[in-house]
Formats: structure tokens, C-alpha cells, sequence
């Protein structure tokens, strides 16, 4: 047999993934960062200002979150791309239009209510986003199908809460959104300990929906 032979004979090992799966840290920084937001939106920080949230909504909810999504690029999973790429990008919008807009709005009274019809249509807009993710969200596991549907029901209670000025709406879209949080949470942390392959595994249940052969 020639060299050459002998080349086209031996089978190529298909690339392997140099990374490790961003999953995880993606769904830690939404979690996070949602959380604290959440805790806000529920009432909960009347000894604070209100804002924990918003640096991180820059740091770890959106850059972190963006290039967990950018990592999922590289892995070839186009659903984690999508959806971490586009809450990061989410994080990082809300964070820029607080600062630059939302700061003016909200320093007049005659203005304060536009603030809240703003977020209003940011949170339909991302709703209709989640809508879809929700559905293919089915053919990933239950964990990460029950940070989809809860994130679907935190937007669409706080879209409701924020365009009429409800704030016993806002307030129980807060509640929901900390679930919310620790749905990804948990999402999360069975991404760590399944990634490394030691004694503890965290069950995230089967799909709902098997994913094409």
C-alpha cells in the first residue's frame, strides 16, 4: 500500500470542542443579575437604593452573559448563542437606557410615567423573543425549559405591571422573576457539577420534546 493509500485509509478524528461549556456561567449571570432586579421589582430592598442591580446588569448579566453566548458560537449550539447572546445584549440595553434616559425621565414628574411605558415595550419585545425560545427551550431539558417559562411569564406580568402603572402588578412580576433566578440557578449549578464529571450529578430532566435524530 502507497503512503498516499494508506492516508485516504486511516479515518480523521472529528475536531473536539477546546472549550469549556460557557453554559453554566451564562445562566449564573442571568440569574444573578435577574435576582437582584427581581428583588427590587418585589419590594424587597426598602433599605437600599434600589439599584444593586444595575452594574451588574452591565458586568455580569451582560458582558459575562455575552460571551457566554459568543463561547456557544464556537460550540456549534446555536440555541445557547441565540438565547445568551441576546439576554446579554438585553442587560447591557437596559443598563445603557437607565443611564442615558431613563435617569432624565424619571427627575420630572411630568416625565416619570414615560419610563415605565418604555420598559413596558422592552419587556413585550423580549417577550415575543422568549416566546419562541420557550418552545424550543422543550427540546433541551426541563431545567432549562423552566427558566424559559418563567422568564415568559416574569416579562409578560411586568410588561402588564409597567404599561398600567400597576405597582401590585410590578411588584408580583418581581416575585416571579425571583424564581426566575433561582430556576437559572439551578440550571446553573447542575452545568457545573454534570460538567465535571465527579460523584455529585444534579438531575435536569429529559426534554419535553425529543430533538430531531
Amino acid at each position: 500500500m502507497s503512503v498516499n493509500e494508506d492516508l485516504q485509509a486511516t479515518p480523521v478524528a472529528a475536531p473536539v470542542s477546546g472549550i469549556a461549556d460557557p453554559a453554566p456561567l451564562g445562566l449564573a449571570a442571568f440569574a444573578l443579575t435577574t435576582f437582584l432586579l427581581s428583588a427590587f421589582n418585589a419590594g424587597w430592598m426598602t433599605a437600599g437604593s434600589g439599584l444593586a442591580w444595575l452594574g451588574y446588569a452591565f458586568a455580569y448579566g451582560g458582558l459575562c452573559q455575552l460571551l457566554a453566548g459568543m463561547w456557544e458560537f464556537r460550540n456549534r449550539n446555536v440555541f445557547g448563542a441565540t438565547a445568551f447572546s441576546t439576554y446579554g445584549g438585553f442587560w447591557i440595553g437596559l443598563f445603557l437606557y437607565v443611564q442615558l434616559v431613563g435617569a432624565k425621565l424619571l427627575a420630572h414628574p411630568a416625565t416619570a410615567s414615560a419610563f415605565s411605558k418604555d420598559v413596558g415595550w422592552i419587556l413585550l419585545a423580549f417577550a415575543i423573543f422568549n416566546t419562541y425560545m420557550l418552545l424550543w427551550s422543550t427540546q433541551v431539558n426541563m431545567a432549562v425549559f423552566a427558566v424559559f417559562l418563567t422568564l415568559e411569564l416574569t416579562e409578560i406580568i411586568l410588561f402588564i405591571g409597567n404599561f398600567s402603572g400597576s405597582s401590585g402588578t410590578v411588584k408580583f412580576g418581581g416575585y416571579v422573576g425571583v424564581l426566575t433566578a433561582i430556576c437559572a440557578w439551578y440550571a446553573s449549578a447542575a452545568g457545573v457539577a454534570n460538567g465535571m464529571g465527579g460523584r455529585l450529578a444534579v438531575p435536569v430532566g429529559r426534554p419535553l420534546l425529543a430533538p430531531r435524530a
